[in-house]
C-alpha cells in the first residue's frame, strides 16, 4: 500500500490483514446491539488445540453480535499469535474477524484448524 497522507483514513479502513484461517478487517464503527465476550481468542483450534489469540488480553475487547465477532485494540498496539503461523501486530482500532469457511455441496464449513 502506498503512504498518501491524503487517502490514510480511507486505505486505513480497507486494510486486510490474514493469519492462517482467520481474516481481520479493520471497521469504523461496531454495529448496534454487540455484546461483550470474555477473552481474547479469536478462534480455537478444534484439531491442533492452538488457538488464534491476542497475547496482551488486556489490550483488546472481544464483542459478538450474533455469529459475527468483532475485536477493539485499545491500546497502541495488540500482538495477534497462533503456534503455527508468524505473529502479526494490530494496530489501535476497531476489527470484523471472519474464520475461513470452505465450500462443500451440502453447506458452507468453517475450516477446522
Amino acid at each position: 500500500m502506498f503512504n498518501n497522507s491524503n487517502n490514510s483514513q480511507a486505505n486505513q479502513a480497507n486494510v486486510l490483514y490474514r493469519h492462517g484461517d482467520i481474516l481481520i478487517r479493520r471497521i469504523s464503527s461496531l454495529p448496534v446491539g454487540v455484546q461483550r465476550r470474555v477473552g481474547a481468542t479469536l478462534a480455537h483450534g478444534e484439531i491442533t488445540g492452538h488457538s488464534h489469540r491476542i497475547q496482551q488480553s488486556n489490550a483488546v475487547q472481544l464483542w459478538a453480535h450474533g455469529s459475527d465477532l468483532f475485536l477493539e485494540v485499545k491500546e497502541p498496539s495488540a500482538t495477534l499469535v497462533h503456534e503455527e503461523h508468524r505473529a502479526i501486530e494490530l494496530p489501535q482500532g476497531l476489527y470484523r474477524v471472519w474464520r475461513q469457511r470452505e465450500y462443500r455441496p451440502d453447506a458452507y464449513v468453517e475450516v477446522m484448524d
